[in-house]
């Protein structure tokens, strides 16, 4: 017992601790001139050797127990990723043009309704107080300076707003003021154009511009374009949104006029896709050739004589014979009448293949010069067709997008 006593306290980790308090002052019995001096009492001993005992059993577990880190997840090849356990939110990014918070379909008048913004120009007149008439420009905080009231906010006001506005200020100074307020200027429309548009983007539009005139500035709807349903969403001074649906196509099939919708700084125009089974009553070779569509198509060509696939670019609405003639095969060294047109089929997935006859098409024959549309492959050549049509049976998996069919050509001319 005297042994264990000994080597506890001569143990290294007793100097780094602190004496207990019955230690600070010796006992009677370590005054006592023996060898037994030179030992602590066991009031001193019992004390430090509990004290050192919780620290060795934690050194000791220390030891045993293997040390951890933060692991990396490692997923074999074959295993999917969950991200669940992790913590992370899996839900879908909403698309592009679709505000966070819902939208409300609104009347026509609704969106007649002008509001104030700032760049705006405003005219009053005082009846029987000319001396307060004044002319003012919304400035940058979306105030105006009226006369004796000093600056009132109109910003997103209406002009009937505006006129109550006016008219509760003068008020404290003139006897029943009548204000008469009118536009003397209006600010440009930034507007958001997106969707199946050329040129997707933000355009500064003159002050009044109808829907129609903005499509055109944004290089026109693309061939998947839906022109029944173009959505125009408005934020309200309230942050709520309005939105009204435009259907363009039938001012076009039926000779009627356009809809007069005349577009407002901060609107959004989404130009949607038409949607699979829709497209069987709707003509989209009168669209083609309406200048609210994009002016070209890129049609491709794959034949011997250049041995890679080659971009054509024609006027939108262009047919067979306008594509042939600006190819201009060498007829002795291609045979006209075995050409394939090749079309991306959205529906299904699939690659669309009509063979066609050149060579009736520029004599006449109206059921081989078919329309072509964005995209669309021509390949000349009957052995080439061959080819084609050979990789194209091993291709079990329908195309993803457009932009793996247009690939597939790409791998195929390597």
């Amino acid at each position: 017992l005297l042994s264990l006593l000994l080597s506890s306290y001569l143990l290294p980790s007793y100097e780094n601790l602190p004496p207990p308090a019955s230690c600070l002052l010796p006992p009677p019995s370590c005054l006592l001139p023996s060898v037994f001096r030179l030992l602590p009492p066991a009031s001193c001993l019992l004390p430090s050797v509990f004290y050192l005992l919780p620290s060795i059993a934690l050194a000791n577990a220390a030891e045993l127990q293997p040390k951890s880190y933060a692991q990396v997840p490692v997923f074999s090849s074959d295993e999917t990723f969950n991200p669940e356990p992790f913590g992370i939110i899996n839900e879908p990014i909403p698309p592009l043009g679709y505000p966070e918070e819902p939208s409300r379909n609104s009347s026509p008048s609704e969106f007649d309704i002008y509001r104030l913004g700032i760049g705006d120009s405003i005219q009053v007149q005082v009846i029987n107080f000319p001396n307060l008439n004044f002319q003012d420009d919304v400035d940058l905080e979306g105030d105006i300076l009226v006369p004796l009231v000093g600056k009132i906010s109109v910003l997103g006001l209406t002009l009937e707003q505006v006129q109550q506005k006016i008219e509760a200020g003068l008020n404290e100074f003139v006897v029943d003021p009548e204000a008469v307020v009118a536009l003397a200027g209006l600010r440009p429309a930034r507007v958001t154009l997106t969707g199946e548009v050329s040129q997707p983007g933000y355009y500064n539009l003159p002050p009044g511009t109808i829907l129609s005139q903005a499509l055109q500035e944004a290089g026109g709807t693309t061939t998947e374009a839906d022109l029944r349903t173009i959505v125009v969403r408005r934020r309200l001074p309230d942050n709520s949104i309005i939105e009204q649906q435009v259907d363009l196509f039938s001012a076009l099939q039926n000779g009627t006029s356009v809809p007069n919708l005349r577009l407002q700084d901060g609107d959004a125009v989404i130009v949607l896709k038409v949607e699979v089974g829709t497209a069987y009553d709707y003509d989209r070779r009168l669209i083609s050739r309406s200048n609210v569509s994009q002016a070209e198509i890129n049609i491709r060509v794959l034949s011997y004589a250049n041995e890679r696939i080659g971009n054509v670019n024609l006027p939108n609405g262009s047919t067979f014979v306008d594509a042939l003639t600006a190819i201009a095969p060498n007829p002795d060294g291609v045979k006209i009448n075995a050409i394939a047109l090749v079309r991306f089929d959205p529906e299904t997935g699939r690659a669309i293949t009509q063979e066609l006859n050149g060579k009736a098409a520029l004599t006449g024959d109206l059921s081989q010069d078919v329309p072509l549309q964005d995209n669309d492959v021509i390949i000349v050549g009957r052995n080439l067709i061959g080819r084609f049509n050979f990789v194209l049976n091993f291709i079990t998996q329908p195309f993803a997008n457009i932009f793996s069919f247009i690939r597939f050509f790409d791998a195929f001319t390597d």
